[in-house]
């Protein structure tokens, strides 16, 4: 069966950061608070909405979770609408997914982003034709670190389970792949606020032209 390379999406494959926090900050205003988060932010709002407006409430008195639960919907709104002006991929990302197919590898994407944003910032992007599986937070009953979202992506790709890794840049990342009893690459690029090095995955790159070698030692 096919060996199988899946990414994760925001913090890996592209930088999102931008426009996350922009559609957060928009609802910030919506309520007369004004602009609350700022490219200080950046790790957080990799570990999605509710976690951006949890930040941003907590920074002004009056505001609890019901806050947080209100304005998730309008979030998700205002993020569809301007997906992709500030969101870049990185450099030589797509380059080496195409490599990594011409090697014989295939290729997925498992996010815990909702698959309908992913699949519109992707095509966006003019990359989603290049990955045979797009696993997104509400395409299953389970998301990430649930293995099974890993190997349905891998499944969906046409690859085997049993011969697949990770590429992330959180803990929920390698929490995925360990509970799947696979490895991971972790990202030292990505805005994130965990020190991957500290997750001990079973490799680390620093820039995607360092990939193809990490994958060839790690699933042949």
């Amino acid at each position: 069966m096919t060996r199988t390379v899946i990414f994760d999406l925001d913090g890996t494959l592209a930088d999102t950061s931008g426009d996350l926090l922009a559609a957060a900050n928009a609802c910030f205003r919506d309520l007369g608070l004004g602009d609350l988060l700022d490219a200080r932010d950046s790790g957080t709002a990799l570990k999605g909405g509710r976690a951006m407006l949890r930040l941003g409430f907590s920074r002004v008195d009056g505001f609890d979770e019901d806050n947080v639960d209100d304005q998730y919907q309008p979030l998700l709104h205002n993020y569809a609408q301007a997906i992709d002006h500030h969101t870049y991929l990185y450099e030589g990302a797509i380059d080496t997914v195409r490599a990594l197919k011409s090697d014989g590898y295939v290729v997925g994407i498992a996010t815990n982003k909702p698959a309908g944003l992913a699949e519109t910032l992707m095509r966006s992007l003019g990359v989603r034709d290049d990955f045979g599986s797009l696993i997104g937070a509400d395409t299953l009953t389970v998301r990430k670190p649930d293995p099974e979202h890993l190997f349905e992506a891998v499944r969906r790709a046409g690859g085997d389970p049993d011969r697949c890794l990770l590429v992330g840049d959180t803990a929920t990342d390698r929490n995925t792949s360990r509970n799947a009893g696979r490895p991971s690459i972790l990202v030292t690029f990505g805005p994130g606020d965990d020190d991957v090095r500290d997750l001990e995955p079973e490799g680390l790159i620093g820039h995607y032209d360092e990939l193809r070698g990490e994958v060839r030692r790690l699933i042949g």
